[in-house]
Parts: structure tokens; sequence; C-alpha cells
């Protein structure tokens, strides 16, 4: 199916107005100096689309080779044709920090595409990033254009949580510049208790045999990273919903993981 059908289909979630019905598929916390697992509950090893979290991880692979230079170079223009179902904020020029804030789809395209499929399997195998496949839906030449979102390219919770400890601990097979600018570029949620929190989010929906979409069981992802003190500690939670749904998966995930977080880290013990 057409990438614009999937983003419209995606972005209807959030024009649903029943009651959230989520299951937490994984909770996983972990100390990022340590390694020491925190909070782990949940299937933390299946894997999922990362859907828009993938961003992390390609905002440390276009900085790394060179795509991405800072926070606004390059900063590039909407074009006709490019997803725009998320409206206006994605028809506005968009630079490394818009593009993380709004998650915008074709600001990854444009990476992605620029680098093609081989580069991206080999930065993903470097650094151990889920299964690495950028080959797309079966047959359909898309991998460049949607591999991540609901596709070929898949990811645990554990994974993400062991990709995110080596990004904050500066051990990723990278330049320092990719490391230090991702790390500034992620958006930073307002305190919560002290802790400093930054992550992406992301929503997708499973995929039928036909490509066609499970609009009732959407997946919502947020991982990444809280520091508090000299303590930081690395995270993602994916939920999925059992019915159609106000808001969007991902976001609803982000909101409650970050109101829970404090307590999580206070009752662990650790």
């Amino acid at each position: 199916m057409h990438l614009r059908s999937t983003l419209l289909a995606t972005a209807a979630i959030a024009a649903m107005g029943t009651t959230a019905q989520a299951k937490t598929i994984c909770t996983v916390v972990a100390d990022a100096k340590t390694g020491q697992t925190i909070v782990q509950e949940g299937d933390c090893e299946g894997r999922v689309t990362p859907a828009s979290t993938f961003k992390v991880a390609l905002s440390v692979i276009g900085y790394d080779s060179g795509f991405l230079k800072d926070e606004h170079t390059p900063t590039l223009n909407f074009r006709k044709g490019d997803p725009d179902w998320g409206g206006e904020n994605w028809k506005k020029p968009t630079d490394a920090i818009r593009w993380l804030k709004y998650s915008v789809v074709w600001f990854s395209q444009r990476i992605t595409h620029a680098l093609g499929e081989k580069t991206l399997h080999d930065y993903a195998t470097k650094l151990n990033y889920g299964n690495g496949d950028f080959s797309g839906d079966k047959g359909k030449n898309n991998g460049l254009d949607r591999a991540w979102i609901a596709s070929s390219l898949k990811i645990s919770p554990l994974e993400q949580v062991a990709f995110l400890r080596k990004l904050v601990n500066r051990q990723l097979p990278v330049s320092a510049h990719a490391t230090d600018m991702t790390l500034r570029v992620v958006e930073t949620m307002p305190e919560q208790d002290g802790w400093t929190i930054q992550g992406k989010t992301g929503a997708a929906m499973p995929r039928n045999a036909d490509y066609s979409f499970d609009e009732e069981r959407p997946w919502g992802w947020y991982v990444g990273w809280a520091t508090k003190g000299d303590r930081t500690v690395v995270f993602a939670r994916l939920i999925q919903d059992d019915r159609k749904t106000a808001g969007t998966p991902g976001v609803r995930t982000r909101d409650a993981l970050i109101t829970e977080l404090p307590s999580l880290l206070a009752s662990s013990g650790k």
C-alpha cells in the first residue's frame, strides 16, 4: 500500500474518540553507567517496527555520514508529493531540531535516499540496531521510504536500550560529532521530579498479509534517557492498543512513562 495511505491511516488514530485500552508490552529501564536493569516488565525481547523512534539512530547515521552538519544545517524545504499528514509543521523549512520535534517523515526520507540501502544496513549492523533490514515491503522496492514504518526494519525494547546506553556513554562506533549532535537535538521534555528527560516517540499499525492495516491494534513507543545529578538511565516502553482510541499511542506512551519514571526508579531501590 502507498506510504501516504499508511501515514494517513496512522494519523487517523488521533481522530478516534473511544477510551484508550492499551496493553503495555514492555517497560525496561537500565542504569546507563553500569548496565544494571532497574525495571524490566513484559515481553522486552520481541521485535516490532521502531516507527519514528528510528529517528534517533538515523540522526547518528546522518551526522556520522556528513549529511547532517549541525542543528540547523541542512535546512530543507517541503516539496510537493512529500508526506504531509503531520499538518502545517511538516510544510515548513525543517532542520534537525524540527525534524525530531515534529517527527517529519520526509526529512528522514531525504537522509535515507541520500545514503542508500546498503549504507543504512551497514550502519545498522555496526550499531547493532535491530535486524538492520531496509528492504521495505516485499516486492515493493520502498525500503528507503518506509522500512522503519511497520515494514522490514524491526527492533526489540532491549535492543533499543542497548543502543541508547552506548549512545549516552559515547561508545557507538561513530564520530564524536555524531554522538554530540544527536544528544543535543533529541527533544528534551519538561523536568520531572528533578529528572531531565530526552526521548523520541513512535507509532505505527501492524500490517496484515495484504499490506492493509490492523487499525485496532497500533503500537506506541517512547525511548530515551533521563539524567538527575550524576545518574543517567536509559529506557524503552512499548504499548499496543486493542481498539481505535483518541490521541497517538506514542504520545500517550511518552506522557505515561514520564509521569511514572520517578516512582519506578524510587520503588526499584536500585
